[in-house]
């Protein structure tokens, strides 16, 4: 994989310039996307920019983000050859800090679950996960050392550990979402995935202009929870193991991990996140289903037929469990610094059939909170596994911190 924090060091030592960073992309993506899949369209005559943070930097957009350079069909055909006349927001914070946009990366028809034709980069008979399939294996490929995703239900952190690369879904609203095709407007978050977490935070740093979210020279010892979510079910071996040697890494690092039983209120807020989604997608994707019901995917189109007669009576109660549970979270983290708890049931599944399960994802994602992942196992077929760190509402800085403290612990194992 390209590392991001790698070429900042080079280009800013003056060792390699920011046209030959983005060559360097460019070459790679070349050698690897007929095999792969990981992109839509894409400019093959990319030059830098002169200045910023992320000069030399070229970053892929998931292709439900509005770009006025390039498409946005949002893996639909009714919106073949769409264009924007501009960018969405977080495509323009990154231009503004100096970043290259390479193209648009692969996405489940309007970030949903029909799958992509994407492959996973470690295992070509696996899926890359979803939605941001093509995202997470352009990264993972070492294609491009960042790219944008977005997750509703769980679309960044699950591709992130199917494909073996360190990802955030920050807290909701920290990146706008101005310009990104609505699923469900309480829940849509935009992420980025890069190759490992120093990366990750500093790719957020420079979009947000947010100096405090990069990681301090020395990272305190965090206070662990580990939480299992009993309530979503039992995980794979693979992703069970996954969770075990993390905290064993952790625990040999120094930090304290002790296992958390979720009160009630979580298992009613994870019941109630579908119902939210659902309700919001009909609204959000309300012409799409009406005008072009056809034109819709198979798989989408049966979850809204599925989904259409959900009361608002039914949505006012989901939305109101989980402010519930929101404020129950704020509680327990008085009692830990963050939690520890899984990315994805396991390996990414075989076949394209299924970009995976987001059950481990959901909750968090309804509660708004940062999540990062970070590759914990190597599974049988050469597939990655990871863990997911979680922090209060807010503390981004602190999830990242808490990452990269869980990062080395598993380096030095």
């Amino acid at each position: 994989m390209i590392s991001l924090a790698e070429l900042q060091r080079r280009i800013d030592a003056g060792d390699l310039s920011a046209d030959a960073a983005i060559a360097q992309s460019l070459e790679a993506t070349s050698a690897h996307e007929k095999s792969i899949g990981a992109f839509v369209c894409r400019d093959e005559s990319l030059r830098a920019q002169s200045a910023g943070p992320l000069r030399g930097i070229a970053v892929g957009i998931k292709d439900i983000m509005d770009t006025a350079e390039f498409p946005t069909e949002m893996g639909s055909p009714i919106y073949r050859g769409f264009r924007s006349r501009g960018d969405a927001a977080v495509v323009m914070m990154l231009k503004q800090a100096g970043a290259s946009i390479v193209g648009k990366t692969t996405t489940t028809a309007f970030a949903s679950i029909d799958p992509t034709p994407t492959l996973n980069p470690h295992n070509h008979g696996h899926t890359p996960g979803g939605s941001s399939s093509g995202s997470a294996a352009a990264v993972a490929a070492g294609m491009i050392p960042l790219a944008l995703g977005t997750q509703t239900g769980g679309s960044v952190i699950r591709p992130a550990s199917f494909c073996g690369v360190a990802a955030i879904k920050p807290s909701y609203r920290l990146l706008p979402t101005v310009g990104v095709k609505c699923y469900s407007w309480t829940l849509d978050t935009v992420g980025l995935f890069a190759a490992g977490v120093d990366d990750v935070a500093r790719g957020l740093s420079a979009m947000t202009g947010r100096p405090e979210l990069l990681l301090p020279p020395d990272i305190p010892t965090p206070r662990i929870g580990v939480v299992t979510q009993d309530f979503a079910g039992a995980p794979d071996a693979s992703g069970g193991e996954a969770l075990r040697i993390a905290t064993r890494a952790v625990e040999k690092a120094g930090a304290s991990a002790r296992a958390l039983d979720l009160p009630e209120i979580f298992a009613e807020a994870w019941r109630a996140q579908p119902i939210v989604q659902e309700f919001e997608a009909h609204r959000a994707l309300a012409w799409e289903y009406r005008e072009h019901y056809a034109q819709m995917a198979p798989l989408l189109r049966a979850k809204l037929d599925e989904s259409r007669n959900t009361p608002p009576v039914a949505y006012d109660e989901a939305i109101k469990t989980a402010n519930r549970a929101r404020q129950a979270l704020e509680e327990l983290f008085d009692e830990v610094d963050m939690l520890l708890t899984l990315s994805a049931p396991g390996a990414a599944p075989r076949g394209l059939g299924s970009t995976g399960d987001a059950r481990y994802n959901r909750l968090w994602t309804l509660m708004g909170v940062p999540c990062v992942n970070v590759p914990a196992h190597i599974a049988d077929g050469d597939l990655p596994v990871g863990v997911q760190i979680i922090a209060r509402y807010g503390a981004d800085a602190a999830a990242l911190a808490a990452a990269r403290f869980v990062e080395d612990a598993l380096r030095r194992q």
